[in-house]
């Protein structure tokens, strides 16, 4: 892959993995990454919770110190257990040292907090209500994350909360806060930064999309349509995060994100998962019907 024809042609890159871990193969995509952003790439994503990667971003930024902290913090699915991870966040924070805000690489994470299993919502309702100032017993409506969180929460639809009448309220409560973030825009952001802001919304589409996707896991179907839908809503929450990503950072050069393969190809995602055969459109397959050639995914072959 010629880097510099890369950025020029392309606005968002996505480079696939096989399989999540460390291996020669992550080393040098690893090693990829930073010579696309040597050729005017300004944004990472990663196949990591959105929420949590604001964690990542303060310490690539510099406004933290702590490496073992945004590692531990800033990564789901034991990504930040990777050492190529480490890497790749310390060469970040080097890169951007001595540059001008507007030059530095953001780091920003595309996924929910789900896949076999999947957070409540309750506190990324906490911190858009508190971000607003609001007197709203959020947890009262939530009931106990376990609730949520549990294994049997995704896998036995009759153990979902997602179909009860709560959910319903709740995803109500997701809505009206998000408007009331929008609404009251001007003098929040006075109040508050841009930064601040934004971060409540993301944390309101969280909500929101972990909301949905309880929805879908309630769902009665039979086991490899429930699981295609389920692998369905999370990448097209992933979709819709990478587009917002990549409008915020659209002035700044090309986006780079890295995820495995089935989720970053353009053509349906397959998976055999417990003897079943899964299909459903991936993040890849979304972005690529919705930016066309704008979008370019460099698979991790053998």
């Amino acid at each position: 892959m010629q880097t510099d024809q890369t950025t020029a042609a392309h606005d968002v890159i996505g480079l696939g993995e096989r399989a999540h871990g460390d291996s020669p193969h992550a080393e040098a995509r690893a090693d990829r990454v930073l010579g696309l952003v040597a050729q005017g790439a300004r944004s990472i994503v990663l196949e990591s919770d959105r929420v949590a990667a604001f964690a990542v971003d303060d310490y690539v930024q510099g406004r933290t110190a702590s490496l073992d902290t945004a590692l531990s913090e800033g990564f789901t699915h034991g990504f930040g257990a990777f050492a190529v991870n480490r890497r790749l966040v310390s060469r970040l924070r080097e890169w951007n040292e001595d540059r001008a805000p507007g030059d530095r690489v953001a780091f920003h994470g595309m996924d929910a907090p789900l896949e076999f299993t999947a957070a409540s919502p309750r506190a990324y309702l906490e911190h858009v209500r508190d971000y607003l100032g609001l007197d709203l017993d959020i947890a009262a409506l939530t009931g106990p994350d376990e609730t949520w969180s549990s294994t049997e929460a995704v896998t036995d639809p009759a153990a979902s909360p997602g179909g009860t009448p709560a959910a319903q309220r709740l995803r109500a409560v997701a809505d009206d806060l998000h408007a009331a973030l929008y609404t009251g825009a001007p003098a929040l952001i006075a109040a508050t930064s841009p930064e601040a802001w934004h971060r409540a919304r993301v944390n309101a589409a969280t909500a929101a999309g972990l909301l949905r996707y309880h929805r879908q896991a309630a769902e009665p179907l039979p086991e490899a349509e429930r699981w295609s839908r389920l692998s369905g809503v999370r990448d097209a929450l992933m979709a819709g995060n990478l587009l917002d990503v990549r409008a915020l950072e659209a002035d700044r050069g090309p986006t780079v994100v890295l995820a495995h393969n089935i989720h970053l190809q353009t053509t349906e995602s397959r998976m055999e998962m417990a003897g079943m055969n899964l299909t459903w459109a991936g993040t890849g397959a979304i972005i690529a019907a919705l930016l066309g050639p704008k979008y370019l995914f460099v698979p991790d072959e053998d």
